[in-house]
């Protein structure tokens, strides 16, 4: 069955993409100790990407080392990566490497190889069958919910039918009917803009790319924008100007601030120009429409996290920006330090205290931005329907029961 690229299609991917694209303790250690240089393309044609004043992560890690080290533990650093044998997941042991689907038949088989690591879908009775392997080109997601594939065909991008998630194992990739081999889902440039330091597009079609242009993963020059003159200046040590010639998204005003992290937190929306165009500091709605939610229309928990901080109390009565929570050079997982950040306005014994009788809790963060499903990313698996749970950012009083610790 041929899925087309509608957006409702896109939203989806985009949205199975984000959520598998959290942190995994293992798979962020394997990939820093056998880290030498940003995860690039063997060849860079210097024409065709126009990106000579990027220079790359191990640039930075030379002054920046302690950064450096803590960010490429990241989910951000690990959201996308070569297939390799630490970067994937799902298991290629005879016991776990053959999914199967509602169809009986139809399954999956998962192969590694010295070559590569490969898909095949399975499809008919004995003797009477027909095989289609794909080899995986890129691995998306960091782990901690899932992972899924991404697989060239020529120089075009497309999604793998089986992707992996932490809770199941293998299966269908979301938004993926159950007992159906689908490989016709396009890969388009807004799903690796947010999952990718840069793709060369070289439409058309839509999810045709350069397969010597890419950098993988969100490196620190995604954020900071283009380093090599910032690396000139600085590196030799030499006495120079105050401006550093790199951006700090720490000294943004706090549109500009929010703006960068929208590119990627606020939904899909309508490109309004090439993908990978925009630089943090820059007006955003130059490069991407991001419509305004209706007042009263419900906001997915998932890929909106911008627009469901803006309805905060929080956000609307003070300055804060995602940078007061978030430290993006770290992973962070201890929700009683984010409390601490909450504490740091609610002080207890104050007004902005907002129960006298409430005790001082470690944590604020599973009462008033509990983990919600989203409707946006759904496995089809044996009948039943799955859906990955993600931390709202609306801050508030919830009632109990939609609060998932």
């Amino acid at each position: 069955m041929r899925l087309a690229p509608t957006l409702g299609v896109i939203l989806t991917l985009l949205g199975a993409l984000y959520v598998f694209g959290q942190s995994n303790t293992q798979s962020q250690q394997s990939q820093l100790n056998s880290f030498s240089g940003p995860v690039v393309s063997p060849k860079v044609d210097k024409a065709a990407t126009a990106r000579d004043n990027y220079v790359g992560d191990a640039a930075c890690g030379s002054c920046h080392r302690e950064k450096f080290d803590t960010f490429h533990q990241t989910a951000h650093y690990l959201t996308s990566r070569l297939p390799e044998k630490h970067s994937i997941l799902g298991k290629f042991t005879p016991d776990v490497n053959t999914p199967k689907t509602s169809n009986p038949e139809l399954s999956f088989r998962m192969d590694e190889k010295k070559d590569g690591f490969f898909q095949t879908a399975v499809q008919g009775m004995p003797p009477y069958i027909t095989e289609r392997t794909e080899r995986f080109g890129f691995v998306i997601g960091s782990g901690g919910k899932g992972q899924t594939y991404l697989f060239w065909k020529d120089d075009r991008l497309f999604q793998l039918p089986v992707s992996y998630w932490t809770e199941l194992g293998w299966v269908n990739s979301p938004g993926y009917r159950d007992g159906v081999a689908n490989f016709d889902r396009p890969i388009i440039p807004r799903c690796l803009e947010c999952h990718a330091t840069y793709f060369e597009s070289v439409p058309p079609p839509p999810n045709r790319y350069s397969k010597t242009g890419f950098v993988v993963g969100i490196n620190c020059e995604k954020c900071h924008g283009p380093g090599r003159e910032h690396a000139q200046r600085e590196g030799p040590k030499l006495p120079g100007p105050p401006d550093s010639a790199i951006l700090n998204p720490a000294k943004f005003s706090r549109e500009r601030q929010t703006d960068l992290c929208a590119w990627c937190h606020a939904g899909h929306g309508v490109s309004l120009a090439p993908a990978f165009s925009y630089l943090p500091g820059e007006t955003l709605n130059k490069y991407i429409e991001l419509p305004q939610p209706d007042p009263s229309a419900e906001i997915d928990v998932h890929g909106s996290q911008i627009e469901l901080l803006a309805k905060s109390r929080c956000f609307q009565s003070s300055a804060m920006t995602c940078l007061t929570c978030h430290d993006v050079h770290a992973s962070q997982h201890d929700l009683s330090a984010f409390s601490r950040r909450c504490l740091g306005c609610h002080k207890p014994e104050t007004a902005m205290f907002p129960k006298m009788d409430h005790d001082v809790a470690s944590n604020c963060i599973d009462c008033h931005m509990p983990k919600q499903e989203t409707n946006l990313i759904v496995f089809d698996l044996n009948g039943r329907k799955a859906r990955p749970q993600v931390r709202s950012h609306w801050i508030k009083v919830y009632p109990a029961t939609t609060q998932s610790k």
